[in-house]
């Protein structure tokens, strides 16, 4: 997993070490001395994730933290402070200024990495549900800002056998104002789970009941627990459990023995940012019902399309993007023949078709009346005109009947296009699709065709 990591340190021969280390491990790297231009090239850069140092001239490390993590522009950027001081109170400071993560030097690299992929694979997520959102409140119908509630009242999910264990982590979150509950069993962790919407799960790697690895697997895997930030709690010879535990998706760790304080930080970080992440989705969510719905098949409509398609091609990172636009074959006379609500029951299965055979980030769109829009980023023009063949071939073989005992054939004409060249607008790539498409229509429909833009 590749990304952009910003280190922030006052110390050229420390920036160059983490440099060439993360290199080899193919991430994007870039540097700054002081805290200033760490906050400016945050700004511009955007990084994936930045290692800040504590001791730094002019401004130091805890009040950079403090400033990424107030400007709305930069909060949602995970912060790994790293310093020499071994103090569990500057530990605790660093978590008190925002930080996700505190290490102290000499790190050791293999704990560096499970943290750096933990939090990238978590700001990825958040900077899809974050330029959704932009795309919502770009078009206005979305909040400008955002004010995240107090955890107070959040409730966390205490796995532990060992019953002294368990209820110190219970009564130390209870002082943050979370409110616990507890399973000894891993059955007992999913049962909890299903029932009740935890904002935090505290799994201990110490259970001999059971094997929290393969639980923590569990909770990942379970679309009920999968976004549900995990703190994992360890004995010091037990590292090689956690690194494990982060390779199957765990967002933080603690070492007894426990520090409440640290306990409550981290617990506090972690809902905090599931709250942060739980507005984003709540946001987008409601925008898209308000007005970039298709209330017929559910798919998002041409205003969405546009504002999507625009900020994809904006993107830096853009590898290319394929089109796929679809146009049902012959659908006057099937309104016509068997009325306008055996019509839409048509463009209902065909969306249904549409929906259980694209990738899960690729975006579906009603583009008219029986015209459709696949938007495939990343998929180049072979990929795309596959896609396209197979989707063809499943609404051909799509059962539909208007009337008893009467199986009528659908078919669609899809046009493709791939928006490899430079200057490529989302009107010129839909274009191009969209002449591509009556060239399918021309060529006696029930075809794939494709086209460049120009």
């Amino acid at each position: 997993m590749t990304a952009r990591i910003l280190i922030v340190d006052d110390v050229p021969a420390n920036s160059r070490l983490l440099e060439a280390r993360l290199s080899g491990e193919y991430y994007q790297i870039a540097t700054a001395t002081d805290g200033y231009e760490a906050v400016r090239l945050a700004h511009s850069w955007q990084p994936d994730l930045i290692m800040l140092d504590v001791m730094m001239p002019v401004m130091d490390g805890y009040e950079t933290c403090r400033l990424l993590k107030a400007d709305a522009q930069t909060l949602h950027i995970p912060v790994v402070m790293i310093t020499a001081l071994g103090d569990p109170s500057e530990r605790l400071r660093g978590l008190e200024a925002g930080a996700d993560d505190f290490l102290t030097k000499p790190v050791e690299f293999d704990t560096l990495l499970a943290r750096t992929r933990s939090l990238v694979r978590l700001k990825r997520l958040l900077d899809e549900l974050r330029a959704r959102g932009e795309t919502a409140r770009a078009l206005g119908l979305g909040d400008q800002g955002m004010v995240l509630p107090s955890i107070s009242g959040a409730r966390a999910l205490v796995v532990d056998d060992w019953d002294i264990g368990a209820q110190s982590i219970q009564d130390t979150l209870s002082r943050e104002g979370i409110i616990p509950g507890r399973a000894s069993t891993e059955a007992e962790a999913l049962a909890l789970t299903a029932a009740i919407p935890f904002d935090l799960i505290v799994l201990s790697l110490s259970m001999t009941t059971d094997d929290p690895l393969r639980l923590a697997s569990r909770l990942r895997a379970a679309d009920i627990t999968h976004d549900i930030p995990l703190l994992l709690i360890a004995e010091p010879e037990q590292r090689t459990r956690i690194l494990r535990g982060f390779d199957l998706g765990a967002n933080d760790w603690l070492m007894r023995p426990l520090d409440g304080h640290e306990l409550r930080a981290r617990a506090r970080n972690q809902i905090r940012r599931k709250f942060y992440q739980d507005r984003l989705r709540a946001d987008f969510g409601s925008a898209l019902e308000m007005a970039l719905t298709d209330p017929l098949t559910g798919f998002y409509n041409q205003r969405y399309l546009m504002r999507h398609l625009r900020g994809l091609l904006a993107s830096g990172d853009n590898p290319g993007i394929s089109v796929m636009m679809l146009d049902v074959d012959h659908f006057k006379s099937i309104n016509d023949q068997y009325g306008h609500p055996m019509g839409d029951h048509a463009l209902k299965s065909i969306a249904e078709t549409l929906r259980t055979r694209t990738r899960v980030f690729d975006t579906v769109a009603r583009y008219g009346g029986e015209e459709f829009v696949v938007v495939m980023p990343g998929a180049s023009a072979n990929d795309a005109l596959s896609a396209a063949e197979r989707l063809r071939s499943a609404i051909e073989r799509m059962p539909f009947s208007p009337l008893p005992g009467l199986n009528v054939p659908i078919t669609v004409s899809i046009g493709v296009a791939f928006s490899g060249g430079p200057n490529v607008t989302p009107e010129t790539l839909l274009q191009a699709a969209d002449h591509a498409m009556y060239q399918a229509k021309h060529g006696g429909r029930n075809r794939v065709m494709s086209a460049i833009p120009s």
